[in-house]
């Protein structure tokens, strides 16, 4: 499972020397997980990206519970996922269940040393205690006060997906400079909002299903059509409008057949059948 030098596996023959001795010399977060568990399944990939991000600012080791539920009971772990922070050989943080990116971010910036900004993080706090208006208002201060920080705006645009405020995330997002809209987190959620947005707006499914017949070309009926499709979770006739506007124009509206199947395959998982078939499909569309 490993992939980066800052990502490791865990067993009990190496637990001693690749956590406690190297919490010696940094953060080391060790994330309890099982398999057969749907949270941990989840929880993994994102924190495997966050340690992606962080560029070896902590150390991220995985224990598979199903493997070593001894060395996981010595360690207090009575459930799962847990990340447990070591310092110095010891615990000195702990967060249970798979949280929401935002909450893991401030988890690991408390121990990897991260200077937010006061509003940014009064926002945070602010939004953990369910203070959302409240987060949103100190967020959007400290977007003007550090534009060069694109976590600000990205947590702003969270936030005010969460009261529903999908216009506004959206300008939000699409507002930033090239580079901040290319980060995996902003583009994604850039992604999901143009879906949302669009199928707000759609005409009904069948007048769409009419133009398309039509004019097999009319992308944007096509857009639209796959917005209203995934919003329903209908993720088959949602690909399948998407693949059309792949193969049919890469520029319409920044290549969001791509995006937008990306956006899908994220949501179903690299194992699931659909996910496989349109994935080769995409390969095909794009060479």
């Amino acid at each position: 499972m490993a992939q980066e030098r800052y990502i490791f596996d865990a067993t009990a023959d190496n637990f001693r020397k690749l956590v406690l001795e190297n919490s010696e010399r940094g953060p080391v977060l060790v994330n309890f997980w099982s398999p057969k568990t749907g949270p941990c399944m989840l929880l993994m990939p994102r924190l495997i990206q966050l340690a992606k991000e962080y560029r070896g600012r902590f150390l991220l080791v995985m224990l598979n519970t199903d493997e070593f539920g001894t060395l996981a009971r010595d360690q207090s772990v009575t459930s799962i996922p847990t990340i447990k922070v070591f310092r110095r050989g010891k615990v000195v943080d702990t967060l249970n269940g798979a949280e929401s990116d935002t909450r893991l971010r401030v988890f690991i910036d408390k121990q990897v040393g991260v200077a937010l900004h006061a509003p940014h993080l009064a926002a945070l706090q602010a939004f953990h205690k369910g203070k959302v208006e409240q987060a949103v208002t100190l967020a959007a201060q400290a977007a003007l006060d550090n534009p060069e920080d694109f976590r600000i705006p990205l947590d702003l645009a969270k936030l005010l997906v969460l009261q529903g405020r999908h216009h506004q995330a959206h300008e939000l997002l699409t507002s930033l400079p090239a580079p901040a809209k290319k980060n995996t987190e902003t583009a994604a959620l850039l992604t999901h909002l143009g879906f949302i947005l669009a199928a707000q707006d759609a005409p009904p499914p069948a007048q769409l299903e009419k133009r398309i017949a039509v004019n097999p070309g009319d992308l944007e009926a096509r857009y639209r059509l796959a917005a209203v499709k995934l919003i329903q979770n209908e993720f088959t006739q949602a690909m399948a409008q998407l693949i059309e506007i792949a193969r049919h124009d890469r520029k319409f509206r920044d290549d969001i057949g791509r995006q937008g199947l990306l956006a899908i395959f994220n949501i179903l998982g690299d194992n699931n059948d659909l996910v496989r078939h349109y994935r080769s499909l995409l390969q095909n569309a794009l060479n």
